[in-house]
């Protein structure tokens, strides 16, 4: 079943939002989470969905916040089929693997991202300056170069356009400073133990970006998805070679492929074809094959 959108009506569910892929809902003092199929790239949403990918999204994350608990909390809090409210069980084949019922978190208006590796924005920026978010690297690195440590390399949390690189004094004007290190620390930490668990199953996590929100008691806990290939960029390691693009197990997949199209990023986007649709699909699910070690549901 392809989800393109979802219009979920019951007693006490009242939609909050529609992101570019998730659909946002509000029962009894809980958020409800589905991942549709929609996919963006450039920060514009496709008119094409891409089968199963919601359900891929949510399985990694639910996988991934059960594995980081040791590090920090999250908000999860079901994603279990009996877990939903009587309401809402009318639409359980609609919502099978594709939902999380989560707790409700004051989000840091920051995106908190970790790069082990030279590309994407990263790249463009050291090309240009022999810096990323403020941080001088070495003369000389390839693309898709490993860096001599993993960065923290933050940026700003745009609801429209594009989000926009800053360096960490930044994030310690928008949070303050107590709060913009815990963020870093956590966010390597993080990062390293995910990157750790990749290797050991043939991917390399090049970089991926974390979102935080504060409980109304102040509590600090890992929110949205987490370490998926709509959040991350997976490399197959057996292929891996600096200086060049590499073999990809996320959405650079479609990038690469609007990138050569000519498309200017801005909508309305082109529609994908039947066989760019497959193929991303695909790498979706072998990236979720690899990393939890289950087959393609």
């Amino acid at each position: 079943m392809v989800v393109w959108q979802t219009d979920l009506q019951g007693e006490g569910i009242r939609l909050l939002k529609r992101g570019k892929v998730r659909d946002i809902y509000e029962l009894d003092g809980q958020l409800l989470l589905v991942a549709t199929d929609r996919i963006s790239a450039f920060d514009v949403v496709l008119p094409t969905p891409i089968p199963d990918k919601g359900r891929i999204l949510t399985q990694l994350s639910v996988f991934w916040f059960d594995r980081t608990r040791h590090l920090t909390p999250n908000h999860l809090l079901s994603a279990r089929l009996s877990d939903l409210p009587d309401p809402l069980q009318p639409y359980a084949d609609l919502l099978r693997d594709r939902f999380m019922l989560v707790r409700k978190a004051k989000v840091i208006p920051v995106e908190c991202v970790v790069r082990g590796y030279l590309y994407g924005s990263a790249w463009r920026e050291y090309q240009a300056t022999g810096e990323v978010c403020g941080i001088a690297l070495p003369a000389g690195l390839r693309l898709a170069e490993r860096l001599p440590e993993p960065l923290f390399t933050p940026a700003t949390k745009a609801e429209v356009g594009h989000d926009e690189n800053i360096p960490f004094r930044k994030v310690v004007d928008i949070v303050g400073r107590e709060l913009a290190e815990r963020l870093r620390e956590l966010s390597l930490q993080l990062y390293r133990c995910a990157a750790d668990h990749a290797e050991r199953c043939g991917l390399i996590l090049a970089d991926t970006k974390f979102e935080f929100g504060l409980t109304d008691d102040g509590q600090l806990m890992l929110v949205d998805e987490l370490l998926t290939p709509d959040s991350s960029r997976f490399w197959d390691a057996d292929t891996y070679a600096p200086g060049k693009p590499q073999e990809n197990f996320d959405k650079q997949f479609v990038r690469d492929y609007l990138e050569r199209i000519g498309w200017n990023k801005e909508p309305p986007a082109p529609t994908l074809p039947p066989d760019i649709v497959e193929k991303t699909r695909q790498r979706y699910w072998e990236a979720f094959r690899r990393l939890t070690g289950q087959p393609p549901k």
